[in-house]
Formats: structure tokens, C-alpha cells, sequence
């Protein structure tokens, strides 16, 4: 599936992600600045953080309770479709996916 990053500066990173893989790890392999991972995808940090394109939110659900929690911590500004990268899935479902990295 493709994943399409946008930066803070308005340029885009785009990669094919293998279906089961996160968010987070294809950001990390990708080199996308600000999307770190430091707690490897296990929710004990808010290092991942990105917002979902409003496009794409219904696909990729709502954070759960946990998530949510940790969305608390982000240094960026939380927004109504922010999302630790770390908890969504690559799906052919997803293919497209663009997700918006946070300036911090």
C-alpha cells in the first residue's frame, strides 16, 4: 500500500508499506523527521504522534482509550484527528493513506 507523509515545510514523503506493518516503523524506515517512535510502538511515549488527513480519519477509526491518554502527552497541539502513528495498521484498505507530520 502507499503512505504519503506530509511535512511541516509542504514537501511529502511517499513509501509502499507492507500490510501488518505500523505507521510509526514505516515513518522510522522512511526517515520522516519528527515521527521518532522512541518507546518502539509499545503507547509509553507520544513520540509518533501525526494527524490523520480528514479524508482518511473514518478509515483509520478513533484513537482508543489508552491512545487517547497518550495523545495528552504530545508536544504538538492535539487535533481532532491526531493519532500515534504506532496504532495504525498498513491495510490495502488504507492504500493512499496520507497522514500530516506535526510541527514540534
Amino acid at each position: 500500500m502507499k503512505v504519503i507523509w506530509k511535512l511541516p515545510d509542504g514537501s511529502e514523503i511517499s513509501a509502499q508499506v507492507s500490510d501488518g506493518t505500523n505507521m510509526m516503523e514505516a515513518a522510522v524506515a522512511n526517515n520522516v523527521p519528527n515521527v521518532i517512535g522512541e518507546c518502539g510502538g509499545s503507547l509509553a511515549c507520544a513520540t509518533c504522534h501525526v494527524y490523520v488527513d480528514a479524508a482518511w480519519s473514518s478509515q483509520t477509526g478513533a484513537a482508543g482509550e489508552f491512545e487517547d491518554a497518550m495523545l495528552d502527552a504530545t508536544e504538538a497541539e492535539r487535533g481532532p484527528t491526531s493519532r500515534l502513528s504506532c496504532q495504525i495498521l498498513a491495510s490495502q484498505a488504507l492504500d493512499g493513506l496520507t497522514l500530516i507530520v506535526p510541527e514540534v
